[in-house]
């Protein structure tokens, strides 16, 4: 499976993204993937992860109720739709593949990441 992150940007506090993740390969179908994300000096944290069916999510406390993780699989694309996003979380935002939950050493592959950065 290869990953292929897009939709970081700039965007001031209070505003909203929308992240992808393409997947494409072998076994990219209905794979279990996650968003995680790295600010600097700081260690990877989980965001949220969605289930291969995408019937189950889970989030981190941190985001619930502002973050939405969802899926297409005809297009082996999950989305991570961020919402009243604050400066806190200028970071790169990385997707990962192939585990369900909020454990990064689950994950067996690995996007390159994209930056987000939340001006106050």
């Amino acid at each position: 499976v290869q990953l292929q992150a897009s939709g970081g940007g700039l965007v001031q506090a209070g505003g909203s993204l929308r992240l992808s993740c393409a997947a494409s390969g072998r076994d990219a179908y209905r794979t279990p993937m996650g968003w995680f994300r790295q600010a600097p000096g700081k260690e990877r944290e989980f965001v949220a992860s969605i289930s291969g069916n995408g019937v189950g999510t889970s989030y981190a406390d941190s985001v619930k109720g502002r973050f939405t993780i969802s899926r297409v699989n005809v297009k082996n694309t999950v989305y991570l739709q961020m919402n009243n996003l604050k400066p806190e979380e200028t970071a790169v935002y990385y997707c990962a593949a192939g585990y369900y939950g909020s454990n990064s050493d689950g994950y067996r592959v690995w996007g390159q990441g994209t930056l987000v950065t939340v001006s106050s």
